[in-house]
């Protein structure tokens, strides 16, 4: 009897036991090891909010490209409140409709590439223009075993899987070291991985996130079966703890 209680407090304590290798980033650092992670750059998609703002030495001459947001008064026909920069949505044909020129497919440009096609499309009005695009609704949510999930704004168009993470106040002790991230495609949404344990993660295309990716951390195995485990093991564990004392005393 006593035996079989210590067999089965022993195996209690080590299925609550989490391996070191299971949630340490980076395990196969025994070398300096490069990798290239600049030729990333972000491209435009559908239901992207674009900020786009032409300027030029001759501001009179670019004033039509820069159409603003007002509201008028009905009773004084007049405008209220000061006027704010026009934004543009990239519609269901990856398409804007920008003043003067009218449409532009954006969709599948990158920024760079968005700012070379208007500036040849201005240039024959005004020359010597320069393009300013920002993407205004970059969004990454963070799902699962974290510190603080949620919605991240982002206002930068080049994101790593570690700035999120950050944002989100990093994963909890319990957290699945393997992330799962959900994307958006033309085709459909994909599913890829990134091993936080395994510099392999800086080559995958996974590495840098893209506007409304989720990331899923998962609970690991040890944190599921805990939670599926019955919620009384604590006390049986006790209650065996006072069994195998008396047991001991008794048998002496």
């Amino acid at each position: 009897m006593l035996k079989k209680s210590l067999l089965f407090l022993f195996v209690i304590v080590l299925s609550s036991c989490v391996s070191k290798k299971k949630v340490l980033y980076f395990q196969d650092e025994a070398k300096t090891s490069y990798y290239n992670t600049t030729n990333f750059s972000l491209k435009f998609k559908k239901d992207d909010l674009l900020a786009i703002n032409i300027s030029s030495v001759n501001l009179e001459a670019v004033k039509p490209f820069n159409l603003p947001i007002v509201s008028y008064g009905l009773a004084t026909n007049s405008v209220n409140g000061t006027p704010k920069q026009q934004s543009y949505l990239i519609d269901s044909n990856g398409e804007i409709q920008f003043p003067v020129i009218g449409k532009l497919k954006l969709a599948g440009l990158t920024r760079v590439e968005v700012i070379d096609l208007i500036t040849k499309k201005i240039t024959p009005f005004v020359n010597d223009v320069t393009v300013n695009v920002q993407i205004l609704n970059f969004k990454i949510n963070v799902i699962g075993d974290v510190k603080s999930p949620g919605t991240f704004i982002i206002t930068n168009e080049k994101v790593r899987i570690w700035d999120v993470l950050a944002l989100a106040g990093d994963l909890n002790i319990s957290g699945e070291r393997i992330i799962e991230i959900k994307r958006e495609t033309e085709k459909g949404i994909v599913t890829g991985f990134i091993d936080l344990k395994s510099n392999d993660l800086f080559n995958s295309p996974f590495y840098y996130l893209q506007q409304n990716d989720i990331v899923y951390v998962r609970q690991n195995n040890a944190k599921l079966q805990s939670a599926s485990s019955n919620k009384n093991t604590g006390l049986y564990i006790s209650i065996t703890s006072v069994l195998i004392t008396l047991i001991s005393i008794l048998t002496r």
